[in-house]
């Protein structure tokens, strides 16, 4: 055998050449070129590809892999302010345990008769948030928060018939990303136009005068986010839920769920669908994956005939205190009618309802007060203390949960520089709002959670007076 045959692996067909020959005759084709020829050219590499060196071992693999990961400065290491969008939340080490048992970690899906217990917590995830939420219709998470609104907005559409959809100029630019991936392709015959909603340069919330010029019977919904990207708690929303009604047009809010042991549900101020993240609720952050959204709404065939997701059902047997699970409204995903379904179905975060399941049961009603109420307090401290900084001062006067945006303008110092000298004393500071949102000046959207005890945010204030004064 030679040298390199005996660094392939023949379980890789793209490795040993002997198993690919073997390949391409099973199925009639003289070489790998042929497989690839409806590719138009200009699509196609011309020159090889610079990889590195084979690794010869498993061992020689770990150390790369080590040493690779270990340029990286993590969130335990260090003290971080950062969120928008993943946050850093306590996750109890029960939630760890559950989901790394194997009949859940290794399950993708199966049948019914083989996954009682895993429908058993997807319906507890799904009970649990609708309680939460006051709402009795939560379908399976979809893989992200932006998925979730994407997902809503296009039910929105169906629901009325109408091709336009309001949502906040002061939105995060990765969720606005993803709702543009699934409502402006032109060539869609589904296509919605996305309307930006101005906001109050003050206060952060939403514009109700600008809201009030671009209502009419073209839009399918309004969309907003209590509290927002930038962490403000609307303060009119019933009042903007109450317009949308007048026109026809439904109401999507995106809410945090850790914030509703403090704050009202959406449905107390009239959303007709709610969506928002899961990770909060015992999800650590992680990079490359989903970290799920959530859809619900009211229980009514108006809005449950147009969920894209996998539902889970419950109904008792013949036997006594015996239940049965199953999947409702199935026939109406993509599982059932393809193409023709009601947008894509995926089950990649379904591990993490499980997850969830399990934080909502330990925290309950009071702890979700708890929590709400400290993160409330640490982020108002945190806000009112930075301010205190020569230079610093609050973007936004509104009321916030959180997170929140300090602007640097009259220190006369870039956030990028700010950030690299808090980086260098093991402080991650506010994402730079500057790129995205260029008229907010030099500003930095920071976050407190419950992890941030008084002296986190003092030593923050610490070292930021001192990075100023420098």
């Amino acid at each position: 055998m030679s040298g390199a045959e005996r660094d392939t692996h023949p379980y890789m067909p793209n490795s040993a050449g002997h198993a690919q020959e073997e390949m391409l005759k099973a199925i009639g084709v003289k070489d790998i070129e042929a497989l690839f020829k409806q590719i138009p050219p200009h699509h196609r590499l011309k020159s090889s590809l610079q990889l590195p060196d084979q690794l010869s071992s498993e061992l020689e693999l770990r150390k790369h892999l080590l040493s690779v990961l270990s340029r990286n400065s993590n969130c335990e290491q260090n003290l971080n302010f950062l969120g928008a969008g993943c946050w850093q939340h306590h996750v109890p080490a029960i939630c760890d345990e559950i989901v790394g048992r194997t009949e859940f970690l290794t399950n993708v899906w199966g049948t019914p008769s083989s996954d009682h217990g895993r429908n058993q917590a997807l319906f507890e995830f799904c009970s649990q948030l609708g309680e939460l939420l006051k709402l009795d219709m939560v379908g399976l998470p979809v893989y992200s928060y932006g998925c979730a609104i994407g997902h809503a907005v296009r039910m929105a559409s169906r629901i009325t018939g109408r091709n336009q959809v309001l949502v906040p100029a002061m939105i995060d630019p990765e969720r606005l990303s993803v709702i543009k991936n699934y409502c402006e392709p032109i060539d869609m015959a589904s296509h919605i136009e996305v309307l930006y909603i101005a906001y109050d340069a003050s206060s952060g919330t939403l514009d109700i005068d600008d809201l009030r010029s671009k209502l009419s019977d073209r839009v399918a919904a309004v969309y907003l986010e209590v509290p927002n990207y930038v962490g403000v708690i609307e303060s009119r929303a019933s009042d903007i839920a109450q317009m949308a009604r007048a026109c026809g047009t439904e109401t999507i809010v995106g809410c945090d769920p850790i914030s509703l042991g403090l704050l009202s549900s959406p449905v107390d101020y009239g959303a007709d669908i709610v969506v928002g993240p899961v990770q909060p609720l015992g999800i650590h952050m992680n990079c490359g994956g989903g970290v799920s959204g959530f859809i619900a709404s009211r229980d009514t065939e108006r809005y449950v005939r147009q969920y894209n997701t996998l539902n889970i059902s419950i109904a008792e047997t013949n036997r006594s205190r015996q239940y049965g699970f199953g999947l409702s409204c199935a026939g109406q995903t993509s599982y059932g009618l393809r193409e023709e379904g009601r947008d894509w179905t995926g089950n990649s975060t379904y591990l993490w309802a499980i997850a969830a399941a399990v934080y909502m049961s330990l925290a309950g009603p009071l702890g979700f007060r708890e929590v709400g109420e400290l993160i409330s307090q640490q982020s108002n401290y945190a806000r009112h203390r930075l301010c205190e900084i020569e230079g610093v001062s609050s973007a936004f006067d509104g009321h916030i949960f959180k997170e929140f945006v300090l602007n640097f303008d009259q220190a006369g110092r870039s956030v990028a520089d700010i950030n690299s000298q808090l980086r260098a004393r093991n402080v991650f500071g506010g994402l730079d709002l500057s790129s995205y949102f260029p008229e907010l000046g030099q500003s930095a959207l920071y976050c407190v959670t419950e992890l941030h005890n008084k002296e986190d945010i003092d030593s923050l204030a610490t070292h930021l007076s001192e990075v100023l004064a420098s």
